[in-house]
């Protein structure tokens, strides 16, 4: 069956898998993708959404690079939502709610219209390796594909066990098995492997609820979108979500199957998401709420299933049920299916370089949730950076990587890579130093480029950044040259309670003052016309007002940027003999040759290793 050796393999088909897969096709390699159920890819098995704070300016990422993420989610979104608009665009990060079923199907067809990429349903239960070099994988049924590069994307299901109450049972999601045998195989080598735990809500009849007591949360009214390209098209019509709290009275009824709880009594050892806990956690970490929201979110257009974004937990099927209950508006409440904790293998992301292969095998990649992080857009971000570096590879090109100051993508990885991560991995804004530099409006000027060069983003992707990126440095300059008199501009002033002009000044300036805006600027003679002459969009509008409010700040963040850069030029030989610098804490040296950082700027950010430890470093480096 498979007598041809692939360039790439990638294992697991979710949302990091998909992504890998794409970008290795697209690059050119011969790319099989390996997975246990061909009708679940790119499966949501948690909350049908994409994006929010931080992980939309990933999707955005992923989309100027030339992933399918963005344009995926905008082709199955039912609701959009610029979430942060009240603060500065830095902290603005879109969000689509999804249409589960589409969001797979429209996935899946991107994939099968990806040339270069075959598909196969069947577990993969071990690798095969030679000389410290993976050549392939083995399946249950025993068949062997050779390959030069093996991506392993393994999600939730290595070793997966499902808790519901004191019942347990192996799966790598509901209704599906767990992965065995890679694990172990990896452990043997060397590898480093624990344990995590994550969670899902209960799904329920959309039909049984009484919206009337929750709270209704529309839409943008202006929605936007998430891909840079012209494919997509902003929605035309939304669907509400909706909001509702749970009360002392739910709590008291969660608490009586505490006992039975497996978070409480010792059958989940491993660590959950901090930042996403399930509602039993919530209620003992917080006792001091009386209450806590409950999200009511649509699975799709045309079905009645509604996700209960908040409500995550592991208790048993009846106290959940009774809990629920006692909702404002879920009185006649119908289940679907209970909610569930799901602990599962992960390998400390510490053991890999910054491509994502591993450092004990070559040409082995790791990505998504067998790195410790959780949520869909950390793990498509991973993906498309291992099918890149594993395509450079095969080609015998130099690596693909991406800095802390260009990329929240580089964020993460680096994060990972160099701190490594003992609980399920999520990204936010305050992660990233460089923010102000990493908005979700400017991710096609920061990748596209770059992407292009690597044989990844389309000519189309790059001739739309160029068109864009002309078009609104050409209005910043016509602002900075042009000049509003006092007669004209102090009537938007006074309405905006900005001190009024008393000689002409640089429309530029006037722009620059707070709470004035883009429509107010629009009301100076001659804007206007250059607006419509050069035929500027209101993602380019957008931009030029972003580049005038931020300038400074902008400016400010590129100079730190720019020192950072100068220490990640300092580059460390990976034969580096730390032991011998007896003046640095043994901490340091314990930390850094386990680590094996390339640069002395990542060397910085471990954790253990002082200001101290690293001038020490630089003396030792001739520096």
């Amino acid at each position: 069956m498979f007598e041809r050796k692939y360039d790439v393999i990638v294992v697991g088909a979710g949302h990091a898998g998909s992504e890998a897969a794409a970008a290795a096709a697209n690059m050119g390699c011969s790319t099989l993708l390996i997975t246990m159920n061909l009708q679940n890819i790119a499966q949501m098995s948690c909350n049908p959404a994409m994006g929010g704070i931080a992980k939309g300016q990933i999707v955005r990422e992923i989309d100027a690079l030339g992933g399918y993420s963005g344009l995926v989610s905008d082709t199955s979104a039912i609701q959009f939502k610029m979430l942060n608009k009240s603060k500065g665009p830095a902290m603005w990060s879109p969000r689509v709610q999804s249409d589960r079923m589409m969001f797979a199907e429209h996935w899946r067809q991107r994939l099968e219209n990806t040339p270069n990429l075959d598909f196969y349903q069947e577990m993969v239960s071990g690798l095969l390796i030679e000389n410290d070099r993976v050549v392939g994988v083995k399946t249950s049924l025993g068949i062997e594909v050779k390959a030069q590069s093996v991506i392993l994307t393994n999600g939730t299901f290595l070793n997966g066990l499902i808790h519901i109450g004191d019942k347990q049972f192996g799966g790598g999601r509901a209704g599906e098995r767990a992965a065995t045998g890679i694990t172990e195989e990896l452990v043997k080598i060397g590898f480093e492997s624990g344990r995590m735990k994550t969670g899902t809500p209960p799904r329920v009849d959309g039909r049984s609820l009484d919206y009337s007591k929750m709270v209704e949360q529309p839409g943008d009214d202006i929605p936007s979108k998430f891909s840079y390209l012209d494919e997509t098209v902003p929605l035309s019509k939304q669907r509400s979500c909706y909001m509702s709290y749970t009360s002392p009275e739910v709590h008291e009824l969660l608490k009586e199957g505490f006992d039975r709880s497996p978070m409480f009594n010792g059958r989940i050892k491993s660590v959950g998401p901090r930042y996403c806990p399930s509602i039993e956690d919530k209620i003992n970490r917080f006792a001091d709420k009386d209450r806590h929201q409950l999200f009511i979110e649509p699975e799709g257009w045309n079905t009645v299933e509604m996700y209960i974004n908040g409500f995550s937990t592991s208790l048993p099927e009846d106290v959940q049920f009774r809990a629920l209950s006692s909702v404002a508006g879920f009185e006649k409440v119908k289940f679907f299916r209970p909610g569930y904790a799901i602990e599962y293998d992960y390998f400390p992301p510490t053991q890999l370089k910054h491509t994502l292969e591993t450092k004990l095998v070559e040409g082995l990649y790791f990505a998504g949730q067998i790195n410790g992080t959780t949520g869909y857009e950390e793990a498509a971000s991973q993906g498309l950076m291992a099918g890149i570096n594993a395509a450079l590879k095969v080609k015998e090109r130099e690596e693909f990587v991406l800095q802390r100051s260009e990329a929240y993508i580089g964020v993460l990885i680096d994060d990972l890579i160099t701190k490594g991560t003992e609980e399920p991995y999520r990204m936010f804004t305050s992660r990233a130093e460089y923010r102000t530099l990493l908005r979700q409006d400017n991710a096609d000027f920061r990748l596209t480029g770059k992407s292009h060069e690597i044989g990844l983003a389309s000519e189309e992707r790059v001739r739309k950044m160029e068109s864009k990126q002309k078009k609104s440095h050409g209005f910043v300059n016509y602002l900075k040259e042009t000049s509003v008199i006092p007669e004209e501009a102090n009537e938007v002033l006074e309405e905006k309670g900005s001190s009024p002009m008393r000689q002409s000044d640089k429309i530029f300036k006037v722009f620059s003052r707070p709470n004035i805006t883009m429509d107010d600027v629009r009301k100076f003679s001659g804007v206007n016309d250059y607006i419509l002459q050069n035929n500027l969009n209101e993602e380019e509008l957008e931009q030029t007002e972003i580049q005038v409010k931020y300038s400074g700040y902008i400016e400010k963040e590129k100079n730190n940027a720019d020192k950072l850069h100068r220490l990640e030029g300092i580059k460390i030989p990976s034969t580096f003999d730390y032991s011998r610098i007896k003046s640095m804490s043994y901490e340091a040296r314990e930390k850094l040759k386990k680590i094996r950082p390339t640069s002395v700027s990542q060397a910085s950010r471990i954790s253990g290793v002082s200001p101290n430890d690293i001038s020490v470093l630089l003396v030792y480096m001739g520096r």
